[in-house]
């Protein structure tokens, strides 16, 4: 995927204005108001997201993902709206450029501008629990089998 010059300059604002602002907090509320995520869906292995993640836990804890797998809200899983299921991302809190790697084994997140949803546990490795959401960039590693499996 090619990233345009319009979509890097949005990124280079955002992260500028994230650095010269005493709270973090009004670069991510500016994001949340804007009307799009910074860039298109993604939909092969290269392809880079980047726009705002959320973290689900004890409400879904126990339950089965989309994929299946038993929730663990402790656990490293991940939710996007349109990869394929068992879908492997890079993603990398742009706040503090902590990264982690994510299988994606459920759908959402459901919230307008949010494009990833991670469990707790990932949230907490990516250093973003205390604020609810970070800026992000999500890379995709491998597309997933998009396979329901009982586990």
């Amino acid at each position: 995927m090619i990233i345009d010059k319009f979509h890097i300059s949005v990124l280079a604002l955002l992260l500028v204005l994230t650095g010269c602002t005493g709270s973090k907090s009004t670069t991510k509320i500016e994001l949340e108001k804007s009307t799009e995520p910074t860039n298109v869906e993604p939909k092969q292995v290269g392809d880079i997201q980047y726009g705002i993640s959320s973290y689900y836990a004890d409400r879904f804890h126990g339950k089965r993902t989309a994929n299946g797998d038993i929730f663990d809200m402790y656990g490293i899983s991940g939710a996007h709206q349109t990869l394929p299921l068992n879908s492997i991302v890079k993603v990398t809190n742009l706040e503090n450029n902590k990264e982690l790697i994510i299988k994606v084994n459920d759908r959402g997140p459901f919230i307008k501008n949010r494009i990833f949803d991670c469990s707790y546990g990932a949230a907490i490795k990516l250093g973003f629990v205390s604020q609810g959401t970070a800026i992000v960039k999500v890379e995709v590693i491998e597309i997933g089998d998009n396979i329901y499996r009982l586990k």
